[in-house]
């Protein structure tokens, strides 16, 4: 049996305008992560692939899938990549303990493990920069006109300051900080959010691209701060950029009470992160709080909560 898993992810700043040539913050969250196992079948012959997801209510042969489903895709642009046209006979085996359309990247974390579960199993394991290239192909199914910014960070499972077109690079910590991440419970597809917000674009360019500049600053600034370890900043950055993306229309009810709820909390900053109209919140805490402020949010109506720390 070959066994791989991709971790899960949340954008810390930057998204929406990152789809627009903007730079952007992502980082891992290695408490979620989706796993494929492969085995081997003895007994069927070449080509012949089982695939089994039960968080989907997904069990099927391979050839009986529509070639456009994300796992059927993924499956055979990774065999493409491969040179491999016979495969051995297989069973994959797909599970994920991250939440689906939340904006955790379930999906691009589903890609990635079926990239090296495969690969691994077939003995041509791939380079960090092709598998992320493979998800991203997956990604378009799933969003449209993704940035390349969800592949990248669960591929490397660093953080990272992404740039549409250039190579993302690994950011340096100054000191670790901790998040809570806080799921509305409303699900956000995001090529609904992308597609609402490219319209809005459309319509009035020249407001939208100045919105996305303010975004691109505070991120860099963001990554300074990221680098020089200065948390309290970091928070203020995360209030800015929230401001930026209600501008920006991705905000929602569920989300302000979320928002508001953290910083009369006493977080150091608090936003949406993602999509928006729905999923996910974050903040950023002091360790010694995080209990408390975690607890508040719940009681504010959050489905689900995390704290993670984000390390190199």
């Amino acid at each position: 049996m070959t066994t791989a898993s991709a971790p899960g992810k949340i954008i810390l700043f930057g998204e929406h305008a990152v789809v627009y040539g903007r730079p952007a913050i992502a980082v891992p969250i290695h408490q979620l992560s989706a796993t494929v196992e492969i085995s081997s079948i003895s007994t069927s012959p070449l080509g012949t692939i089982h695939v089994e997801a039960h968080d989907i209510d997904l069990d099927a042969w391979l050839h009986e899938m529509n070639p456009d489903h994300p796992l059927a895709y993924i499956i055979h642009l990774t065999l493409d990549e491969l040179g491999v046209h016979d495969p051995p006979a297989m069973g994959i085996k797909i599970s994920s303990s991250i939440p689906i359309a939340s904006g955790l990247g379930s999906g691009t974390a589903v890609s990635v493990a079926i990239i090296r579960s495969l690969s691994n199993h077939l003995g041509q394991s791939l380079p960090l920069k092709r598998q992320s290239k493979l998800a991203y192909e997956v990604e378009k199914i799933h969003h449209g006109t993704p940035s390349g910014i969800d592949n990248t960070v669960v591929t490397y499972a660093k953080p990272v300051y992404y740039e549409r077109g250039r190579d993302p690079e690994i950011i340096s910590l100054g000191a670790p900080f901790t998040l809570i991440v806080c799921d509305t419970g409303v699900q956000s597809p995001t090529a609904v959010a992308v597609e609402q917000v490219r319209k809005s674009w459309q319509d009035d360019r020249s407001t939208f691209e100045s919105l996305f500049d303010e975004v691109g600053s505070i991120v860099r600034q963001a990554r300074d701060c990221i680098e020089r370890g200065k948390i309290i900043e970091l928070g203020l950055l995360m209030d800015q950029n929230q401001v930026l993306l209600e501008a920006i229309g991705v905000h929602s009810p569920q989300l302000q009470v979320l928002i508001e709820t953290a910083r009369n909390a006493g977080v150091y900053g608090a936003k949406l992160s993602g999509a928006g109209l729905g999923g996910n919140m974050i903040a950023l805490v002091d360790p010694a709080n995080a209990n408390s402020i975690e607890n508040a949010i719940k009681s504010a109506g959050a489905v689900r909560t995390l704290t993670t720390e984000v390390i190199e």
